[in-house]
């Protein structure tokens, strides 16, 4: 008989400079749901946001997309991921994972494209999307190291 072992949620995060995708694990860990995706006002206000919604899901650890050239080579969006991934340790205590969101958006256009959406929802989704997909994948190299 499977034994199956419930985990805290994990909060997966594509930050933009004008929106965050917002996504959460389910409490096994092993998919990812998107959340309402957040319109950055400031950083107080953006944190306060956070702060609710690692509450809410009781989230011990987030995972946030790190922006890489396609060489693989960071850059200055790279460096303002990590500044934020240490705000996120520094004001809530939580474990944080930067992860390679390399190709996220692209596949993200390209699932949603796939859908009925209009261009205008689905330019409202792709923020989500794109965290989910950043989210699963980490879910499932996490599982693969198991």
């Amino acid at each position: 008989m499977a034994e199956f072992v419930l985990r805290t949620r994990v909060m997966g995060l594509d930050v933009g400079a004008r929106r965050i995708g917002v996504a959460v694990s389910d409490p096994l860990g092993i998919t990812a749901q998107g959340l309402d995706t957040i319109q950055r006002q400031n950083k107080r206000r953006d944190l306060e946001v956070l702060r609710k919604l690692l509450a809410q899901y009781q989230i011990q650890e987030v995972v946030v997309g790190l922006p890489l050239r396609l060489s693989g080579a960071e850059g200055t969006q790279s460096e303002k991921m990590r500044v934020f991934a240490d705000d996120l340790r520094h004001h809530f205590g939580v474990t944080v994972h930067l992860w390679d969101e390399r190709w996220t958006s692209t596949e993200a256009n390209r699932l949603l494209r796939e859908t009925n959406l209009s261009i205008e929802k689905r330019a409202k989704s792709v923020d989500r999307m794109a965290a989910i997909l950043i989210l699963q994948s980490w879910l499932e190299a996490r599982g693969s190291q198991k």
